[in-house]
């Protein structure tokens, strides 16, 4: 009667005549360790490490980029490099956050691309301090990317919007980097916010064929206030409303383009 065979029996056999027991070291018990070993070094090379979406250098990158294209405020450059951008769009897209595009977040909304968030926050901010920076309104919270940057340049941030689906959404979002400083509305954005205004920086995320008076009402002297507008030409441009001696200054800047402005709360 035949002995039933252990395998690997020639690698046991070896250990024997070797006088000793075979060890994970020897390498006799992972005949394809070598092979295993050039996987996980050629794994390395095509994904080297800290370039994942989590890694401050792809936050830093962009930073460069926004640098580039003129956007001088470091305090703004600073909380762009703070929030993690692709946590705010959805996870097929999150390969895109970084990228100099707006991208879809549901309802017919989109998160505006970085260098228009970075540009309007740096216009609004007009080169103060955070310290200094004190109460801001935010006329549509969308998915709450524009919030967090915000609440990392103002010391309080008022985000109102009209859209109950976004606002829930943007609460779960915002919840884990607890900034206390920030408050989220559901309300309608055209109203603004009466109940703590007045505000030192008004920041609207649509646009309209005119101002609503409700948001002039509330700009505080020595406030700035920056909305897409549309222009005669039909298409929208940058308007920055800066509120001096209890008159209001408009100065036009360059073409965006921003979802509608609209009225009511859905």
């Amino acid at each position: 009667m035949k002995r039933a065979r252990h395998f690997p029996l020639s690698l046991e056999r070896l250990a024997r005549d070797r006088g000793s027991a075979p060890r994970a070291a020897d390498g006799l018990l992972r005949p394809q360790g070598p092979v295993q070993a050039a996987a996980r070094d050629q794994r390395l090379q095509a994904t080297p490490a800290g370039l994942g979406l989590d890694s401050d250098l792809v936050r830093r990158r962009m930073v460069e980029r926004l640098r580039a294209q003129g956007v001088r405020d470091e305090h703004v450059l600073a909380a762009m490099l703070q929030v993690p951008r692709h946590r705010f769009v959805d996870s097929a897209l999150a390969n895109q956050a970084y990228e100099d595009t707006s991208l879809p977040i549901g309802l017919q909304q989109t998160i505006s691309k970085p260098s228009v968030v970075a540009r309007m926050i740096e216009l609004m901010s007009g080169g103060r301090p955070p310290q200094s920076l004190g109460r801001v309104l935010e006329i549509g919270t969308g998915c709450g990317y524009q919030a967090a940057v915000l609440s990392l340049v103002a010391r309080q941030v008022v985000s109102v919007e009209r859209l109950r689906p976004l606002h829930d959404k943007a609460r779960e979002l915002l919840a884990p980097m607890r900034r206390h400083n920030l408050r989220l509305v559901y309300g309608d954005g055209m109203l603004g916010h009466a109940p703590n205004a007045p505000y030192d920086g008004i920041i609207a995320a649509a646009g309209g064929a005119h101002l609503p008076q409700a948001w002039l009402d509330q700009l505080a002297p020595g406030g700035r206030l920056v909305a897409p507008i549309v222009s005669p030409a039909g298409g929208q441009i940058l308007v920055l409303i800066e509120h001096r001696d209890g008159r209001y200054v408009r100065t036009e800047h360059e073409a965006v383009h921003f979802v509608p402005l609209k009225s009511g709360t859905t």
